[in-house]
């Protein structure tokens, strides 16, 4: 009978610490301690519909993400080099920046492009719709980027 009681007083107990704040609700603190201190690299169960944090990625996404970024710069640049020679920015946000101040141009794209790769990468395990997982989006992300690049690199005139 006194390890019934002794096991029931641990379960009231163990009830009154999940009354208390929950540290799970603390998102961004778990990716910011995480990012210095990894120690999940998977998540815990593969049933769970909301978002899942890890805080140990695959390294193939800093590949990726570095080529995204890369592919951004390189596009800023041929961007710059193209409406030397009279094209026209399609983004309409970015032609204001860029007739306004070229160093807040390249900036903002890069900052804007960061801030998006890192959150993909965050999210890479997520699903969308149910269906993708978030890191395809950051494989097509690339892919668009390499043809960017490419098809600006088609544009420039090779006389100058």
């Amino acid at each position: 009978m006194a390890i019934a009681g002794e096991h029931a007083a641990v379960n009231s107990s163990s009830a009154d610490r999940r009354s208390q704040h929950q540290r799970r609700r603390r998102h961004v603190w778990a990716v910011a301690y995480g990012s210095f201190n990894p120690r999940r690299r998977a998540t815990r169960r593969s049933q769970e519909h909301h978002i899942q944090f890890v805080d140990w990625h695959d390294a193939h996404l800093l590949a990726v993400a570095l080529g995204i970024v890369l592919l951004s710069s390189i596009d800023a640049f041929l961007t710059l080099n193209l409406l030397t020679q009279g094209a026209q920015e399609v983004n309409p946000v970015m032609e204001q920046l860029l007739y306004r101040n070229i160093a807040m141009f390249a900036t903002v794209k890069m900052a804007l492009t960061g801030l998006g790769v890192m959150t993909l990468v965050v999210l890479s395990r997520c699903r969308v719709f149910g269906k993708f997982r978030v890191d395809v989006g950051l494989y097509l992300t690339l892919a668009a980027y390499a043809a960017l690049v490419f098809y600006e690199f088609s544009l420039l005139d090779p006389t100058l």
